[in-house]
């Protein structure tokens, strides 16, 4: 209600507010949008509705009445959904919750708006176990999912008379348009990157691959986005030009552009990604269509606010960031490069302006690329110089290749042809991937550090386009501040020494830190280097070693003894922690008699039945327990007590 009493005040003021004096009509339209704001989140997360599901009672199991409302990339122990709730108990809910199901041999999958029947108890979702994991709660939660349900496939009620929305019958027409591709004799890992460059599907796509585009700079192609919708757009310009003779034949050709742009992200299934493309250069073909002087930086503000009016919480994605930061990037960026020079020769010319977009792009998306992936490609402009350049033709019978399949009517030749170019891509993306001198990795970078790298960019771009001392001092306090804030962390570094006890599933891993240097301790010494990097990048380690486990430490006059499946008791009494590994067959509490450590520990490697006998134990004996497995990782205190 103030939303809708505000809108009238907005036109009054606009009315009369005078050039000069209080500005009444910024002032009304900054609490507008902060309303808007606030009240959109709280539709989209709908958590704080009074008909939300975590408004009653989850304690107990229930018969939940659930729709998908999209298929998430599976792993290889399970399927998961997200889910809207439509009733608890036959009692009318809402919100969205994540559904697990575990892979069976039937295979099993549902559909996009399916409705389903499960009694089930929900679960909240656990954060990470591990230090420096990637926040799985946390990327849920800025979606609006709070809990997720797991239940077997046996046990899943199907509803037979289910209602399709758009969103259902786009995934469906998707569905269809990849089986009719996979009819056709396309190579395994071809088919994958057509589905993924034409279709915005990348479940099928190899690690190897996906991980090839990565690391060439070029993992954009494999998602449906701007770059793809826009020159979409170029080719339906060019298409439908001749209708330009026709009365009124600028009008129909918006609205058959608009509309081809729409049936495009309808096939590619309107993913998140394709919607907010789409409705960037819907925006822009209408701004074509006025053929005037526009101001871009409107164009994609205007589409970012329709965007996250509907779908608030899409800020918080990282392809939102990043596809975004790309665009605006190259809507500034990219003039002052064409003005700084501006060759005579075209091929010169050209391959000047595909360098300039690739430039601006990666410049746009350095500081978050390196927050959330910590790697730079250097040879992504080469890259992007050999493929982007023939990007509209692949695209262009891509979609070719499509709409043939569809009446059954694709010729073996243009099959033939285009696996052979969706090859050749991939091979030279492979081979700028094999290339890891210029692939610089595990680089350090916190949100401090994301600040003050936007804020070079953005004096760096300004002060060579127009040279000032004020914005001379800002990129030098830029680039100082980048400096002495790497400084700083590496002197504080070399202060720090911590332990800490993660959880790893049948394994015991110990982390010591030394300023520089981190030392693992593990039962088991393979398959640690994930854990070790991602420790390693976000604390700035320099250096690791790798070791088997010992019985016994001793670190700052802190006792740690460990006792594993050969059960062997420590010798000397009351250590300060006693760690549990490997499910020895112990009598718990005669040993907390004979040895009274001050904790105990137990981690990822003991039966959940033996950890739970054992904290029932230390309870009664009113002794500190710590199982990793439902509180995650344990930091040991190293100060005297």
């Amino acid at each position: 209600m103030a939303i809708l009493a505000l809108l009238p005040l907005l036109y009054w003021f606009k009315k009369k507010q005078p050039r000069e004096g209080f500005p009444y009509f910024e002032i009304v339209t900054v609490l507008a949008t902060i309303l808007v704001g606030v009240f959109v989140v709280g539709m989209d997360s709908s958590k704080g509705l009074k008909n939300h599901y975590s408004h009653h009672d989850l304690g107990k199991e229930s018969l939940w009445n659930l729709k998908v409302r999209e298929v998430l990339k599976p792993n290889s122990f399970s399927q998961r959904y997200v889910v809207q709730v439509i009733s608890r108990d036959n009692e009318k809910c809402n919100g969205k919750m994540v559904l697990n199901l575990p892979i069976d041999s039937t295979g099993t999958k549902y559909q996009v708006d399916e409705e389903l029947y499960v009694f089930s108890k929900p679960e909240d979702i656990k954060p990470p176990l591990n230090p420096h994991q990637f926040n799985y709660k946390d990327f849920l939660k800025k979606q609006g999912i709070f809990h997720q349900i797991r239940v077997n496939p046996e046990s899943v009620l199907v509803h037979n008379h289910h209602t399709w929305t758009l969103l259902g019958k786009a995934s469906r027409a998707r569905e269809h348009i990849i089986s009719k591709l996979k009819r056709e004799h396309f190579g395994k890992e071809e088919l994958a990157v057509i589905q993924a460059l034409l279709l915005g599907q990348r479940d099928d796509i190899s690690e190897s691959t996906y991980n090839d585009y990565a690391n060439a700079g070029a993992i954009h192609i494999l998602a449906v986005s701007g770059l793809h919708v826009g020159i979409l757009l170029l080719l339906l310009q060019f298409v439908l030009s001749p209708l330009e003779r026709l009365p009124k034949g600028n009008t129909l050709k918006l609205v058959l552009i608009v509309l081809l742009l729409w049936g495009y992200a309808f096939v590619a299934g309107l993913s998140p990604s394709i919607i907010r493309a789409v409705t960037m250069f819907s925006f822009l073909a209408y701004a074509l269509y006025l053929n005037r002087p526009t101001n871009s930086f409107n164009i994609v503000a205007l589409s970012m606010f329709f965007i996250l009016l509907v779908k608030p919480l899409m800020l918080f994605q990282v392809g939102f960031q990043m596809s975004y930061a790309a665009v605006l990037a190259i809507v500034w960026i990219y003039p002052k490069l064409q003005r700084f020079w501006l060759p005579e020769n075209f091929i010169v010319r050209k391959t000047w302006q595909l360098l300039s977009v690739s430039v601006a792009a990666q410049l746009g998306v350095l500081p978050i690329s390196l927050f959330y992936f910590h790697q730079f490609p250097a040879l992504f402009f080469i890259s992007n110089l050999l493929v982007i350049p023939f990007l509209g033709l692949i695209l262009g019978f891509g979609v070719l290749t499509i709409v043939l399949s569809l009446f059954n009517y694709l010729p073996s030749f243009l099959v033939t042809g285009y696996n052979w170019t969706i090859k050749t891509m991939n091979s030279v993306i492979g081979w700028f991937a094999q290339q890891e001198g210029f692939i610089i990795k595990d680089i350090p970078f916190d949100a401090f550090q994301l600040i003050l790298g936007y804020l070079t960019i953005i004096a760096l771009v300004i002060f060579l386009s127009k040279p000032k001392w004020k914005t001379a001092l800002v990129l030098t306090f830029g680039i100082v501040g980048l400096q002495v804030w790497g400084i700083w962390g590496q002197i504080q570094l070399t202060k720090r020494e911590s332990l800490l006890l993660l959880h790893k599933s049948r394994n015991t891993v110990l982390l010591h830190q030394t300023g520089r240097h981190l030392d693992v301790h593990a039962k088991d010494t393979t398959n640690l280097n994930r854990i070790v990097r991602d420790y390693s990048i976000a604390e700035r380690i320099h250096s690791a070693s790798i070791s088997e486990l010992k019985n016994s430490y001793t670190i700052h006059g802190k006792s740690l003894y460990v006792i594993d499946s050969l059960s062997i008791y420590p010798e000397n009494q009351k250590p300060d922690f006693l760690l549990l590994t490997q499910s020895p067959k112990i009598n718990l509490e005669r040993l907390l008699d004979s040895i009274q450590p001050k904790m105990v520990l137990v981690d990822g490697s003991n039966y959940k039945s033996y950890v739970f006998r054992w904290k029932k134990t230390c309870t009664q004996k009113e002794i500190p327990f710590h199982d990793t497995r439902e509180k995650g990782f344990y930091v040991f205190s190293l100060e005297k007590d």
